[in-house]
């Protein structure tokens, strides 16, 4: 339990630090400058760590994952000093950039840890309370990024890390084993880097050159490089001793449609969060702070979903009821989404954002189990990085997929607006902000209101589209019953290292 506790607060810094930097950003880019630079704070870690995921689990496969843990906490913990040294925007970029090889490391690994130390249907509850963290970040990350940097000073969202890592780090290397692997280290450097190469590339398509607009060839040449990447690391993998990505694991029907589902929902649920608070404020006529209080119900929906379906994953062995239910219930939450207008109670909103996230309780960590459970014991921290990465791309390509949706439908609705709310909007429609919309007269704000109902509409039906082919998927998995062992586990089982 001490190995357990060190790693969820090993998780915990990681998925802290995705949601602490938002609120303190205006004060950095305020003390630092360079203002364009504003957006690579964040998509720098986020490259970064969808750039090493793969790596560090197929690193613990090999080594074994108290060493590569151990190597992760430490960059991060070194990444989060510099970033807390930085004297400019570019050197904070750069810093963020370390910290993300390192991030990078803790969810896989940790996952991998949990698999080490748990049997199949005992380990749905323990990461039942791990997912717990995540909602734990989303709750306190963005009120504490705010408090520290306007009490201590920004830096101090990224040195709060430096005590907490130096704890991780000693109480692992004082409690947990290390076990060999019986394998010879061999990595598949040229696989890695193509694998690399494919998902940022992929990643900064979704992230920059969709989502900023870019014109020319960037947009044509990015996914082109990526297919590229993708192929080339599809014939080195044929061949590799040992494969940064197995390619026996797809012949796994469990694995390849739960990473199908993991993508989906990725691009569903993680993709579609961030345009909740855009849609409340600018549809409901919120105001920030209680269209902030509307996550709330979220993060109870999601806590309670992945907790509960952890327990009776561990009282039953069964999981795959709970992707389907998710799937279905992501349906039915955004169909009734397209409903809501600026007379909707708030209470009906709770109701179905709490549902929302718990749709995404049900079925991110009981995927996690069901790959960990299909995969040999050999190939456990390549198959959990492979859906930790599945998951990333499909939030980053939601992210674009709504934004580009919601820019289309907010165009097609601009163009047939009445020429008296057109001329005394302030720009087009995708111009117009809630504060825009606040002071606009009484007719041509309810008829902008109306537009934005509209385009959010597309949204909901391009989400629930999503789910609809996930609960299908869903379908499809087998309805296998877990045991105390993985069902492709190697016969050799991890011995504890020599002294």
């Amino acid at each position: 339990m001490t190995i357990y506790f060190a790693v969820l607060v090993g998780m915990f810094m990681a998925a802290l630090d995705m949601q602490i930097v938002a609120t303190a950003l205006p004060t950095i880019a305020a003390d630092l400058g360079k203002l364009e630079l504003f957006g690579w704070v964040g998509a720098a870690y986020l490259l970064a760590t969808a750039s090493v995921t793969p790596f560090y689990g197929k690193l613990g496969d090999l080594f074994g994952r108290k060493p590569v843990f151990i190597t992760a906490i430490t960059i991060f913990t070194l990444g989060s000093l510099a970033c807390g040294m930085a004297w400019s925007m570019e050197s904070l970029i750069a810093a963020r950039v370390l910290q993300g090889l390192g991030g990078g490391g803790l969810m896989t690994s940790a996952f991998g840890i949990l698999a080490d130390l748990f049997e199949p249907r005992e380990r749905a509850k323990y990461q039942g309370y791990a997912a717990a963290v995540f909602t734990l970040s989303s709750l306190i990350g963005p009120v504490a990024g705010g408090l520290i940097s306007q009490t201590a000073g920004w830096e101090y969202i990224f040195l709060i890390n430096l005590p907490i890592g130096v704890g991780v780090i000693l109480a692992l290397a004082l409690v947990m084993p290390r076990f060999e692997t019986g394998r010879q280290p061999t990595i598949d450097v040229p696989g890695g880097l193509l694998l690399a190469l494919a998902v940022t590339t992929t990643v900064f398509w979704a992230e920059e050159a969709l989502g900023s607009g870019y014109g020319g060839i960037v947009p044509y040449i990015l996914p082109v490089i990526a297919l590229v990447a993708i192929v080339g690391f599809i014939l080195v993998e044929r061949r590799a001793e040992e494969p940064i990505v197995p390619l026996r694991l797809f012949s796994t029907r469990t694995i390849t449609l739960a990473l199908s589902i993991s993508v989906i929902s990725g691009v569903a649920t993680l993709g579609m969060l961030n345009y909740f608070a855009l849609f409340l404020q600018t549809v409901t006529g919120l105001e920030p702070a209680m269209a902030g209080l509307l996550f709330v119900p979220s993060a109870i929906g999601s806590l309670v979903a992945s907790i509960g379906s952890g327990y009776l994953v561990a009282r039953t062995g069964r999981y795959k009821m709970f992707p389907v239910a998710a799937m279905a219930i992501g349906v039915v939450v955004l169909m009734a989404f397209t409903q809501v207008q600026s007379t909707t109670p708030l209470w009906m909103i709770c109701v179905m954002m709490f549902f929302f996230s718990f749709s995404i309780g049900l079925q991110m960590q009981t995927l996690m189990v069901a790959v960990q459970a299909a995969a040999p014991h050999r190939d456990v921290g390549a198959a959990t990085g492979t859906i930790t990465l599945a998951r990333m791309i499909g939030a980053s390509l939601g992210l674009a997929a709504n934004g580009g949706l919601l820019t289309a439908a907010l165009t097609r609705v601009g163009n047939g607006l009445s020429e008296a709310t057109a001329s005394v909007m302030p720009g087009t429609m995708n111009d117009m902000t809630p504060a825009a919309i606040a002071i606009l007269p009484a007719q041509a704000a309810g008829e902008v209101v109306t537009g934005f109902t509209l385009a959010f509409a597309d949204l909901f039906h391009f989400g629930a589209l999503l789910f609809a082919v996930g609960f299908v998927a869903a379908l499809f998995l087998p309805n296998v019953k877990l045991g105390s062992k993985e069902a492709g586990e190697d016969s050799a089982q991890l011995q504890p290292a020599a002294e």
